[in-house]
């Protein structure tokens, strides 16, 4: 009897085992016709011939891996592959092939699918071997800088994993299988997985039509063929691109592993959760259901389980602390070790030798057990620990403390290589920069932000030891890690780079503002909503420090780049791309008020954006006089109010104003011509029938350009002018207007707001009319009084006018309105016997049909309240209003005004009253004799201070035409005051409105000054 036969006879001898103390069953003993072991090896099922040849050299044993119709065993030095052919029958071991690596090149690891097996170099190069092709050669199949350190096959697809953290697909993709949508079929080209760049992988797998992988972090991605759930996303449907999949019971998981349309998940705990097919029992949930979620294999929770692997119908689980091995799922060619072909709907124990064998050679020999299950076939494999399969699994390049404390130590030439090209690998890749700064997870506390951000900066500030180092970290952001920022991932922890790069401090330096941060702002710019959405999340969950770093970061940035756009040719592109994002900021800002409104202002834009002198500027090309381009490029800045504080909104709205003007100028003079003089709008009035002639005059010319400089001649006075002159017809005209003798407007309350009326007296079109006058004061720079309440000023910027807004119009009303929303009694209808019916104008409105016999109570209040509101401000005058709208956008383009808040557009129109008279002597300027301490201008200020606020408003009429000013308050206006050279004490003074010039004689005594400082302000009208 030879040897295998008596192994065979001690086999039959066996008795069944018995259960432990403990309750748990003892490890049953084969009985199976031929035994299954040969040093160190398990095959299940198990010919003889098969067994005598793997175990030929079980020392030499690197890796085994199975396919339906191939078993393949790689050689411990990585010297070839033996494939044999299944399935194989009695003592025959099947058809055998050898597959080796040209020029002595040694193999790593391999997988096989149905008809091809991938090999991976120890240079991380992956080959790949078509055993359908006759005489078929390997192929290497991705030639790249960054080595390969995972592979995996499905039935008719591969996976490849790069050092650098990308992941690489190809072959069928007839269910989405490769992870790159349905643009194509298949492809023997390997194409970048673009939706997981930036994820940090630790682990890939492939099923027959599926493909998952798990990331550092712990998160699981499924896609490709669905029909059973084996993706795990809790539906049947194929996914064409990575999706996410919720993390089973929130426990953290450490492995995951694909059968042919099931998959199962080990977690750190030692649970294990299956999904998928469950038609054979693979799932071991006791049932042939199918599951589309993972759901937790309950006949092993009490077990510690450190290993499984799944074949195509079942699955393996090995608990090393019993020396077990668990197997369910089909059984149909003896794959289960249960000295049988049927099926096992629940994990049990596979028959080998005995439990104490395993535990003995686990903690005696320092061996460890492989599980290997593929196709129809299961392998149990002893191993040497520092050969084992854990080993093959490299992990990408990340940073650690050992990594930074060796790059700080290293001196030598050799040491130095080596660091650099360990930079080059970490640095290049969002995904291994993210790897290396993970939190480390906790069971039931998940976090929303994974990366330890504090740890980061900290690192960084580290490396800044070596002052060579920095530069080359430097470099690699520049020129790898800009352009493979994730920007088409709409996954959290992919997405997690943008957060960790404002960290390190080079991206806060002046000298990388267009290198780093500018790429920065183009990749955020160049993401899909969903992708935004993501990013836009983690910013509003920000620390405040932080979201303030990144606008700061910008606002920086942006200034770098308009300094150097004034010296040299940049890319507008640039400042849109950091503008863009900013905006961005801007809009998570105001839903989390992390930070003021202040914080986004670029103060510096009020004096860099020179707008009125780039306005002016022009430039003659062939004989044409044009605007510069750059000038469209700075009212691009009008698409980003809120960058502008409030000096520079006027400044820009002012370059704008000089922009149109210019654009009007005529073309084509000849070669020695000046510069066109621009086209004016021209107005003559008589002071008498100052509104009708206005109105009059502006009904002429209708339907042509207004938005031109307007002239002013007020008639038997000088001729046209503008200036002064201008500001004093506006100042007149307005005054007039707003009277309610003219009866233009109503006021709801004595010495209240105004507002369009429901009735007027007045036809529309002079509504029309008056809103193109509002719209020349601002085309003109200047500012009037117009006493409207903010509400008009939010319908013009299409803004919704609320209670708040009443409040400042009718007080008494907005009071009585917001005493009914405040009352929360149960008599309310008897209290208050109010019904839907407004009085307002001198009229009674009902608001809603019928509205007077419905009586307002606790449940309708606040509709009453919201449509009694809605009357007075958009219905009652919606024809009026809509009449004003047309006609000053008629003259201003909303796109500019559309750059001011509601508060700041009023104050566009109706200037500052900002009377600092201290600050408005000290900043006055002197000529000819006079100086600060001449006895006339002591005078002049002791008289000046002692007039009321109404007669020093009349003052600034006399002086400069208007008692408003737009851009500036009285803190920087300056008085020029002239000493006339013939002018005698009986002369009175005088002023040139234009320029603020005040023509003072030498009066010698205070009542001489305080006389004419009357006269000067009871004569504040007209020009001689």
């Amino acid at each position: 009897m030879d040897r295998s036969r008596r192994r065979r006879s001690r086999g039959r001898a066996r008795s069944a085992p018995r259960p432990d103390p403990e309750g748990r069953p003892r490890a049953p003993r084969p009985a199976a016709s031929v035994g299954p072991r040969a040093a160190g090896l398990w095959l299940f099922p198990s010919p003889a011939g098969l067994l005598l040849s793997c175990a030929r050299r079980p020392k030499e044993t690197r890796q085994i891996c199975c396919s339906g119709e191939r078993l393949a065993v790689l050689e411990r030095g990585g010297a070839s592959v033996t494939v044999h052919q299944l399935p194989a029958r009695g003592d025959r071991a099947g058809t055998l092939k050898h597959i080796k690596l040209e020029r002595k090149m040694k193999i790593h690891s391999m997988d096989q699918g149905a008809e091809h097996m991938l090999i991976l170099s120890s240079d991380g190069k992956p080959f790949e071997y078509n055993f359908s092709i006759k005489d078929a050669r390997l192929q290497c199949v991705l030639q790249g800088e960054t080595p390969i350190i995972q592979i995996a096959c499905g039935d008719y697809h591969s996976l490849a994993l790069s050092k650098g953290g990308e992941l690489f697909a190809w072959g069928q993709n007839s269910h989405g299988q490769l992870g790159t949508g349905r643009m194509m079929n298949s492809t023997p080209t390997p194409q970048l997985v673009a939706h997981l760049a930036g994820v940090p992988l630790a682990q890939i797998s492939a099923g027959e039509a599926h493909s998952m992988v798990l990331s550092m972090s712990g998160n699981i991605y499924s896609w490709g063929k669905n029909d059973c759930g084996q993706l795990g996303l809790g539906h049947m449907d194929d996914e064409v691109f990575p999706s996410l999949m919720e993390e089973p019971d929130n426990r953290e998981v450490e492995f995951l592993t694909c059968g042919g349309s099931h998959s199962a998940l080990l977690t750190k705990d030692g649970l294990v959760f299956t999904f998928g097919s469950g038609k054979c029992g693979q799932l071991g949930h006791n049932s042939v259901q199918n599951e589309p979620r993972p759901h937790l294999v309950t006949e092993l929770m009490d077990y510690k389980v450190t290993q499984i692997a799944c074949g195509r119908y079942h699955t393996l689980a090995y608990v090393s602390d019993l020396g077990m091995v668990f197997s369910f799922g089909s059984g149909r060619e003896g794959q289960l070790g249960n000295c049988g072909t049927q099926n096992q709907l629940k994990p049990l124990p596979m028959k080998l030798p005995s439990k104490e064998d395993l535990k003995f050679e686990k903690h005696s020999s320092e061996k460890e057990l492989i599980l290997v299950a593929g196709g129809n076939q299961s392998i149990l494999l002893w191993m040497k620990k520092e050969n084992s399969y854990v080993n093959l699994r490299r992990k990408i390049a990340t940073l650690n403390e050992g990594t930074i404390k060796r790059w700080l130590a290293g001196v030598s030439t050799k040491q130095r290589h080596s660091t650099k090209r360990e930079i080059r690998e970490i640095f290049s890749f969002p995904a291994c920069l993210t790897g290396s700064f993970l939190k480390p997870r906790k069971a039931a506390e998940p976090t929303f932000i994974h990366l330890d951000l504090n740890k980061a900066r900290d690192t960084f500030k580290e490396l800044t030891q070596k002052d060579w180092i920095a530069p080359m970290i430097t470099t690699c952001l520049m020129d790898n890690l800009s352009r493979n920022l994730p920007v088409h991932s709409s996954h959290q922890e992919a997405l997690e780079v943008f957060l960790l790069l404002q960290e390190y401090f080079v991206m806060q330096d002046s000298y990388n503002w267009e290198s780093l941060v500018v790429p920065f702002a183009e990749a955020v710019c160049k993401m899909r909503d969903q992708s935004l959405g993501v990013l836009e999340t983690y910013w509003a969950s920000w620390e405040k420090s932080n979201f303030d770093k990144l606008v700061q970061m910008l606002k920086k940035a942006i200034v770098s780049q308009v300094v150097s756009w004034e010296k040299t040719d940049i890319d507008p592109t640039h400042i849109q791309a950091l503008l863009e994002v900013l905006k961005k900021l801007h809009r998570v800002n105001q839903s989390t008020c992390q930070l003021s409104e202040n914080a986004f202002h670029i103060n510096e834009l009020s004096d860099l954006l020179n707008f009125y002198s780039q306005a002016l500027k022009i430039t003659k090309s062939e004989n044409i006089w044009e605007t510069p381009l750059d000038i469209e490029n700075f009212l691009n800045f009008s698409h980003f109010p809120f960058v502008f504080n409030m000096l520079s909104k006027i400044k820009l709205l002012q370059a704008y104003l000089n922009f149109k003007i210019i654009e009007g100028r005529i073309m084509g003079f000849p070669d020695d011509s000046q510069p066109p003089v621009a086209p004016t709008f021209n107005l003559k009035v008589r002071r008498s029938h100052l509104i009708v002639d206005v109105f009059n005059q502006l009904s002429q010319y209708e339907n042509e350009d207004l938005r031109k400089e307007l002239m002013i001649s007020f008639s038997g006075e000088i001729d046209y002018d503008f200036g002064g002159v201008r500001r004093e017809f506006f100042h007149c005209v307005f005054e007039e207007i707003i009277h309610p003798d003219c009866g233009m407007f109503m006021y709801p309350e004595k010495a209240s707001c105004m507002w369009f009326p429901i009735r007027s007296e007045f036809e529309e079109k002079k509504y029309f009319f008056f809103g193109i006058l509002c719209g020349l004061l601002v085309f003109n720079s200047n500012v009037a009084n117009i006493p409207f309440p903010l509400a008009l000023f939010k319908k013009l910027l299409g803004q919704t006018p609320s209670i708040e807004d009443l409040k400042e119009l009718s007080p008494n009303l907005a009071k009585s309105l917001q005493t009914l929303l405040d009352d929360e009694g149960d008599e309310f209808e008897d209290t208050y016997g109010i019904c839907f019916q407004v009085h307002w104008d001198k009229s009674n409105v009902e608001l809603i049909p019928n509205g007077c016999t419905i009586m307002v109570n606790q449940t309708n209040k606040r509709e009453y309240v919201s449509k009694y509101v809605d009357y007075i401000f958009n219905v009652a005058v919606k024809e009026v209003y809509e009449a004003f709208q047309r006609g000053f956008y008629r003259v201003c383009e909303k796109a500019i005004i559309d750059v001011f808040h509601p508060e700041e557009l009023k104050h566009v129109l109706t200037g500052i009253i900002d009377y600092d008279w201290k600050t408005f002597e000290k900043n006055a300027q002197y000529c000819q004799v006079y100086s600060k301490s001449h006895h006339t201008i002591v005078m002049f200020w002791e008289a000046l201070h002692k007039l009321t606020l109404e007669e020093k408003k009349k003052f600034l009429v006399f002086l400069t035409g208007t008692d408003r000013l737009q851009t500036h308050s009285l803190r920087n206006m300056k008085i020029i005051i002239r000493c006339p050279e013939y002018f005698d004490e009986d002369y009175p003074m005088t002023a040139q409105t234009c320029f603020s010039t005040l023509s003072l004689p030498k009066y010698s005594t205070m009542e001489r000054m305080e006389e004419a400082l009357q006269v000067a302000i009871s004569n504040n009208r007209g020009f001689g």
